[in-house]
């Protein structure tokens, strides 16, 4: 059992940092964080669109039109390229 100043410690971390993600972007556009998030997603796990490409089986170009906002991802799609990307499927959604 932790003492009582760690539990202190950790609400006071948790409260301070609770932000909500949306405000971390101010310069994007609602319907532009999916795409955003899924590019990041994307460069964090070190991997091109044609990568991601052959690792989900959907065309390069859809992940091009995707990670621009021109075609919607989908929970079908956005759970599959979560699984690809080690991420939950509902950050680039």
């Amino acid at each position: 059992m932790h003492s009582p100043s760690r539990r202190y410690r950790r609400g006071t971390f948790s409260a301070l940092f609770r932000i909500p993600w949306r405000d971390l972007f101010p310069e994007y556009k609602d319907e532009e964080l999916p795409g955003v998030c899924l590019s990041g997603s994307r460069l964090k796990e070190g991997l091109t669109q044609k990568e991601l490409s052959e690792l989900t089986g959907i065309p390069q170009s859809y992940i091009c039109e995707m990670e621009n906002g021109k075609r919607q991802i989908g929970k079908k799609r956005a759970k599959i390229l979560a699984k690809a990307l080690n991420v939950g499927y509902k950050v680039i959604l």
